[in-house]
């Protein structure tokens, strides 16, 4: 006898939820084919099985004619939900560092705390959680300690973030028609209905485990494409959401090399990667000296 989904997690509730996961963690994972410098990837077996989706952490030295000379800074990539152990890992190379600059959108300072039972309370990171539950993965926000001395806020203030927006006459609805634009190749719409075919199949799977297995699949499959939607949603001339957050970002790294701190890391989406490797190199005359990739889901 098949057990509906929708006991613990309503099958409408799952289906807006995977509708809304791209756009909502397209600032957490960029996967081109061949990208210059991969900051994601989905790796698979010796069979051409799906075998893990990583992110990485890639590190960065000074050139000789750099503003900081004795810097290295590290580009963590960030998949806002993952393997409990996922997180770990990263909370063990978070110690190594003088400071680790972390996003979020919120006044200057701000300490991210989940509910009380180890659960986000805002919107976004409500539906963000539905998906976590069906993934049967770990909330980012319960996984990392953002309380570590070492854990210093380098984004936006709300205040900040709309007033950008108002500055580049940007809106919401403006960067959903970019991406929805960028969606409506035939090759994306052709993998969008192979994806709701299996998605179907998967809502009414009654073993928990296999369904949690193949949702994660499916998504890691969908990530593979979403840096066309990162380009789209940051366009020519950048975005708040993507390089305004990041120029923030810098600005607190300036800070914090400036009062002497040698080894730092940006802890960001994978979706602001390219744009801060850009910048990086251009402005702080730092250039990749390798890379270090970590599990963030299992897909076998």
């Amino acid at each position: 006898m098949i057990q509906p989904l929708a006991r613990r997690l309503p099958c409408r509730r799952l289906l807006i939820s995977l509708s809304f996961c791209l756009p909502l963690l397209v600032c957490s994972v960029s996967l081109a084919e061949e990208p210059a410098q991969p900051f994601m990837r989905v790796t698979r077996d010796a069979n051409g099985e799906l075998k893990a989706m990583e992110t990485s952490i890639v590190s960065y030295a000074a050139d000789a004619n750099a503003p900081y000379p004795d810097a290295t800074v590290d580009l963590v990539s960030a998949v806002h939900v993952g393997e409990p152990e996922y997180y770990d890992e990263l909370n063990r190379a978070f110690k190594t560092y003088d400071a680790v600059l972390y996003e979020l959108i919120a006044p200057r300072g701000t300490i991210p705390v989940p509910g009380e039972d180890g659960r986000p309370t805002s919107a976004v990171s409500t539906i963000q959680l539905a998906i976590t539950d069906a993934l049967q993965l770990e909330f980012q926000l319960k996984g990392i300690d953002y309380r570590a001395k070492n854990f210093v806020h380098a984004d936006t203030s709300p205040d900040e973030f709309f007033a950008s927006m108002e500055r580049r006459g940007e809106s919401f609805f403006q960067m959903f028609l970019r991406a929805m634009q960028a969606g409506f190749s035939a090759e994306q719409q052709q993998m969008g209905k192979a994806a709701e075919v299996q998605l179907l199949m998967l809502l009414i799977e009654s073993d928990p485990a296999k369904r949690a297995l193949g949702l994660k699949r499916l998504m890691a499959i969908q990530f593979k494409n979403s840096d066309v939607l990162i380009q789209a949603i940051n366009g020519e001339e950048g975005s708040t959401l993507i390089s305004g957050r990041n120029d923030a970002a810098l600005e607190v790294l300036k800070e914090q090399l400036a009062a002497g701190k040698k080894k730092l890391a940006i802890f960001y989406g994978g979706g602001h990667m390219e744009d801060f490797d850009k910048k990086l190199r251009r402005d702080f005359k730092l250039h990749p000296t390798g890379v270090r990739w970590l599990e963030a889901w299992h897909l076998d």
